[in-house]
């Protein structure tokens, strides 16, 4: 079998999705399938093993250049084409041209109007080169933004197409209106040209089954998965140090780190021993809320470690294996919460606000607490008390370490949708 995973480039930083779908990818390619996992708009970034193809469809330069200049449009393509190669798209990526959909409204609708919109070429190139090239047995679009391919793909593609719902109605939200609208109608009516779609939550399913108003009967859950490989770290022991309180995820409002401080703030008024590290990836357009966040604990009295966005797997290991607790309270639905598993994998129990995937992800790895979401007071509380009883902290990292190598992996997450692939071809 020859699946084809089409993936969404995080435009130079270190992205959730890119790192499930190239996880996904090792996954299906060690149960012996053949895979191509295909970067859209710009390379992946991902800290182990690339699996992704080098060259980039529908790269994103041209595509805000098809989109912004009729002109442009008229060039013949082989003299635009190099803009589509890895160095270009990287180059332009220095420039700090936003990725958050409050900007990108217009370029938005327009990608999901497909062969009917200024992409017109290069979607049908894209079909092209999975039909004729490729010619793989299951498409997996990563994400159904990018299901303005899916007309043109359809046309000529007699397989199933899948389409993984990992954040899609995040973006969808964020963007102004009459644009979120109009992206929401495209997308709902593109949805039904999807044979299934691949979620990792009963919340996610339940939730996006409604949003985009699909058949429950074509969702199927996933367990989510990550490569095991050199997670071995162990719970920290109660040694009498400094008690480390950890985030580790995207530095921007919605994940939740000026949230996390004020409850740090709480919890350092008790426990002065109290240390908080942070870690992730920042954006350019975040610069000025990650100085705000660190302004207001200088403020207050105190500072924290910031690690930046470890560059390799081993230090991302290094980073989760020096915390106590990790902690990212993030405010709104989050799908997946790769960072809990992360975190679990090496015996680092979580505190968590007590939605979206989070008390599934807690319940079944028994792997931390649970909170009212933006409850500062009841964060510091469920932080105190892992400090006070470390032998509850160490149960929790020791048994949600157990159950993510065991419920959580990769194989497992690749032999799922194997099972969904088959069933598919099929015809079931």
């Amino acid at each position: 079998m020859h699946v084809a995973i089409v993936t969404a480039g995080g435009a130079g930083m270190y992205c959730g999705s890119c790192m499930h779908d190239n996880t996904w990818a090792r996954g299906l390619l060690e149960l012996g399938l053949e895979v191509s996992l295909i970067p859209t708009y710009t390379p992946i970034r991902v800290d182990e093993a690339d699996q992704s193809q080098s060259a980039v469809l529908l790269g994103g330069v041209n595509l805000y250049l098809d989109h912004a200049s009729a002109v442009w449009r008229r060039i013949p393509r082989p003299l635009t084409r190099w803009l589509d190669r890895p160095w270009a798209i990287k180059l332009a990526s220095r420039f700090g041209v936003s990725s958050d959909a409050e900007h990108l409204g217009p370029l938005t609708i327009a990608m999901l109007q497909g062969r009917r919109g200024p992409h017109r070429r290069q979607v049908d190139e894209f079909s092209d080169f999975v039909c004729g090239h490729l010619q793989p047995d299951v498409v997996c679009l990563s994400n159904i933004l990018l299901g303005g391919v899916l007309e043109s793909l359809k046309a000529r593609f007699s397989g199933p197409v899948f389409c993984v719902l990992q954040g899609d109605d995040i973006f969808l939200d964020a963007l102004r209106e009459p644009y979120r609208a109009e992206a929401l109608k495209l997308i709902r009516a593109q949805a039904r040209l999807c044979d299934g779609f691949l979620v990792h939550s009963d919340y996610y399913q339940q939730f996006m089954t409604d949003y985009l108003e699909l058949d429950e009967r074509l969702m199927h859950r996933i367990p989510l998965g990550i490569d095991l490989g050199g997670h071995d770290g162990l719970p920290r022991s109660d040694s009498g140090d400094a008690f480390v309180v950890g985030y580790f995820a995207r530095i921007c409002p919605e994940k939740g780190l000026r949230e996390l401080v004020h409850a740090f703030r709480i919890l350092r008024q008790r426990v002065p021993q109290a240390r908080l590290r942070v870690g992730g990836y920042l954006k350019s357009e975040h610069v000025r809320y990650f100085e705000d966040v660190r302004r207001l604990c200088h403020g207050w009295g105190f500072d924290f470690d910031h690690v930046g966005s470890p560059d390799t797997h081993a230090a991302k290991v290094e980073y989760l294996k020096s915390l106590d607790v990790l902690s990212v309270p993030a405010t709104y639905q989050e799908p997946k919460g790769l960072y809990v598993l992360e975190a679990l994998a090496n015996g680092v129990p979580v505190v968590q606000p007590n939605h979206g995937a989070f008390p599934e992800l807690v319940h079944s790895t028994d792997g931390g607490l649970l909170v009212a979401p933006d409850d500062p007071q009841q964060l510091a509380a469920a932080l105190e008390r892992l400090y006070h009883e470390p032998q509850t902290r160490m149960r929790m990292g020791t048994t949600g370490q157990q159950r993510v190598q065991a419920e959580f992996n990769m194989q497992i997450m690749a032999q799922r949708s194997h099972e969904v692939f088959t069933k598919a071809l099929a015809g079931d």
